[in-house]
């Protein structure tokens, strides 16, 4: 058994920095899963900075100077972050919350659908079975109740907490967008100055990370304000929450549009009930996947990040699962990491059979 374990380390770890590039990944690894939360606002910084460094490096190819290009992309970055978060954010709460207003009614229709089933399939479904559903979302209910005033009356260090993060991250940033190089310049001061593994790594990464998070940002804008457009003239209640929920589920593919279906379809049935309009919202929702799925996913991508579905969902479920909805949002940068690392990954050059 020693042996073998020994063969197979010798196999694929024979050069030095193999080894570096282990230990990098377990420290990054244990930093997220200790500290991770606390490092959220730099961490969320660094994806932002990242974002927006796209535009400056676009300005400064256009001849403009770097510090311009630098204060256009970090101006960009002010105008939307403080539109979403003073604008955006307050219109969808007021949704939500008006949504959790009218679960009584929902219940209380919902019942009366029910209520019919045991004289239709009386050897399917009784009546008691049909109380303890009801009972069992009433109960739900109770509970997302709590969980809200609960919410209402800890306001004042949730609005400190929102106050904190809209001064330090558009301030982090800043600085990671300003001076990018010299940081990045510090960190590989630690490294090896003959460093190919980490070198293809990073170059790899660079492209297709970059490209896939700026092209899931545009994905994400598009696909939320035509959805919200198409929910406003459809005149299908809570458009601006669905929208948002619509325009997210994109960051997990195959997963999220599959789950944005039960609220869209939800708040279709309870408001018009099974008729035109609610055939009408489901088949305009189903267009707006498609296109998302067949064309504009196409279009932003190409092949910048080539996994296979089977790897993207179980990149959703392990990072998730270690990580909670930040291991959701960048499951897919970083099963792109773990590709990029297997591709890197130094093999001994095997004999050719004859010689």
């Amino acid at each position: 058994m020693l042996e073998i374990f020994r063969k197979w380390y010798d196999r694929y770890f024979f050069e030095e920095e193999s080894i570096l590039l282990l230990v990098l990944l377990a420290v990054a690894l244990a930093v997220l899963l200790t500290i991770g939360d606390i490092l959220t606002p730099v961490l969320a910084a660094i994806v932002l900075a990242y974002l927006m460094q796209g535009l400056s490096a676009y300005c400064v190819g256009r001849g403009l100077p770097q510090w311009m290009g630098v204060t256009v992309s970090f101006l960009v970055f002010v105008g939307l972050f403080f539109g979403f978060l003073f604008l955006v954010l307050p219109l969808v709460w007021q949704q939500a919350v008006s949504l959790f207003g009218e679960l009584p009614r929902m219940l209380e229709q919902f019942s009366g659908w029910l209520s019919v089933l045991p004289e239709q399939y009386p050897e399917l479904i009784t009546e008691q079975q049909i109380g303890e559903v009801v009972s069992a979302a009433q109960r739900r209910a109770a509970q997302l109740g709590q969980s809200l005033l609960s919410l209402s009356l800890a306001s004042i260090p949730v609005f400190v907490l929102v106050l904190i993060y809209a001064i330090l991250v558009p301030l982090l940033v800043f600085f990671f967008l300003k001076d990018r190089d010299k940081i990045l310049a510090w960190l590989g001061g630690f490294l090896p100055r003959e460093r190919p593994l980490l070198t293809r790594i990073w170059v790899e990464m660079n492209e297709q990370v970059s490209n896939y998070a700026r092209g899931k940002l545009i994905e994400i804008l598009i696909v939320g304000a035509v959805s919200y457009v198409a929910f406003t003239l459809l005149s299908l209640n809570y458009a601006e929450l669905l929208g948002l929920l619509v325009g997210l589920s994109v960051i997990i593919p195959y997963i999220g549009a599959t789950v944005v279906t039960i609220p869209v379809a939800l708040i279709a049935l309870f408001q018009w009930g099974i008729g035109s309009e609610f055939y009408t919202v489901l088949f305009v929702y189903l267009v707006i996947q498609t296109l998302d799925g067949n064309v504009l996913v196409p279009l932003l991508f190409s092949e910048a990040v080539n996994l296979h579905p089977v790897a993207i969902i179980l990149a959703v479920l392990f990072f998730g699962g270690i990580w909670g909805m930040w291991g959701v949002f960048f499951a897919i940068p970083l099963a792109t990491l773990v590709k990029a690392v297997i591709n890197a990954w130094p093999r001994p050059i095997e004999p050719t059979p004859g010689l």
